[in-house]
């Protein structure tokens, strides 16, 4: 990144960013998917977010981080929950996202399968 670090609008949204699993970029390397932010009329800085797949895996190392342990070794319960805020941030939507999900469970598709069932059951859908 070109432009100070320092800048308030950078020092605002990195956080955010950082959490999408975004890259901060100077405004003249954007491109024309990426986001050009302003600062009193001038352009600061640029976000290239990432790809729905980079997104998942970026979600995915977040919750291990929250969970301080793998996916994987979360007892039945704590994936479930797992997996019902993974629907709801649409990790699902994404493709193969079942079988990413599934994997960093340390689970089948069929029981994440088993969880969004029973999940939607119990919301009455």
């Amino acid at each position: 990144m070109t432009e100070p670090a320092d800048h308030p609008l950078v020092t605002a949204v990195k956080p955010l960013v950082d959490a999408m699993g975004a890259e901060l970029l100077g405004p003249e390397q954007a491109q024309a998917d990426d986001v050009v932010l302003a600062w009193e009329g001038e352009d600061v800085i640029a976000v290239r977010l990432p790809q729905l797949s980079e997104s998942l895996d970026h979600i995915l190392a977040s919750m291990e981080r929250r969970h301080g342990m793998p996916l994987a070794d979360l007892d039945r319960k704590a994936k479930q929950s797992v997996v019902r805020t993974l629907e709801a941030r649409g990790a699902f939507s994404v493709r193969h996202g079942v079988e990413t999900v599934a994997g960093a469970l340390g689970v089948s598709r069929f029981t994440v399968y088993n969880y969004l069932n029973r999940e939607n059951a119990a919301k009455g859908e």
